[in-house]
């Protein structure tokens, strides 16, 4: 999730989201990750560099003052070429992404200008989906955005997850940037429910890749998922986990 205006490090508050205390088993786990993924978070605060930030503002062909203010628990300019450079490798028809801002704007422009495709984008925050949609709009670009509360569910993962709705049958590219790490160091492994969705050649984005519960997430999902390739990109503060089905 990525608002227009500038953020600090901590994620907003899950406002109408299920009452759903950690158990006493997992309060030690929780504190345990909370004081290791702090200097992550601190790395992160530039946004990524001036020379991706210029290539990505460059690709979208959009005024800089499009995309202010990345950083901090935003997406950086690294994943967002990444993003970009899947929509024209793959030219997809159907793209799902969990946790709105930036990535949607980025991706609804670059679906755009390579022959379309439809996004729906998800986010927990009903006031932030409708921002989203503005800041989209004040720059021309439409998208199915749409607001998902948090709910228990009974998945093995810790933590709530989205009430998805009308999801296609088929997803060829899914990005994951949220819920926030602050529900829980693992929340976004819940993600996983959606894999059986992404045809041959489809891929799977996960940001934040480098924090330590998204790396016990790429672990378990390389395990569970034999049947995709899951590799951790290189370079900048945030990191990426690129999944992609072979069969």
């Amino acid at each position: 999730m990525t608002s227009k205006a500038k953020t600090g490090l901590r994620t907003l508050p899950v406002v109408g989201g299920p009452d759903n205390p950690a158990s006493w088993r997992q309060l030690p786990q929780r504190a345990f990750y909370y004081a290791i993924t702090w200097p992550f978070l601190l790395k992160s605060l530039s946004g990524g560099s001036p020379a991706d930030r210029k290539r990505l503002i460059e690709r979208l062909a959009l005024p800089a003052e499009s995309l202010p203010n990345l950083g901090g628990w935003k997406a950086d300019s690294l994943f967002l070429n990444r993003i970009i450079d899947w929509v024209e490798a793959l030219q997809p028809k159907s793209v799902v992404e969990l946790g709105a801002g930036a990535s949607t704007l980025v991706t609804a422009r670059a679906l755009s200008r390579n022959g379309g495709g439809s996004l729906i984008s998800f986010d927990q925050h009903a006031p932030f989906v409708e921002a989203t949609r503005q800041w989209l709009a004040e720059n021309g670009i439409e998208s199915d955005l749409r607001h998902a509360p948090l709910v228990r569910t009974s998945s093995t993962w810790p933590g709530p997850w989205y009430d998805l709705h009308d999801l296609p049958d088929q997803i060829d590219l899914l990005i994951v940037d949220g819920p926030p790490w602050s529900l829980h160091p693992y929340v976004r492994g819940q993600a996983e429910v959606l894999f059986d969705r992404i045809p041959v050649g489809g891929a799977i984005l996960l940001d934040d890749a480098f924090r330590p519960g998204e790396r016990i997430i790429a672990s378990r999902w390389k395990k569970a998922w034999p049947n995709f390739d899951f590799t951790l990109l290189p370079g900048g503060a945030k990191g990426t986990l690129q999944g992609v089905r072979r069969r």
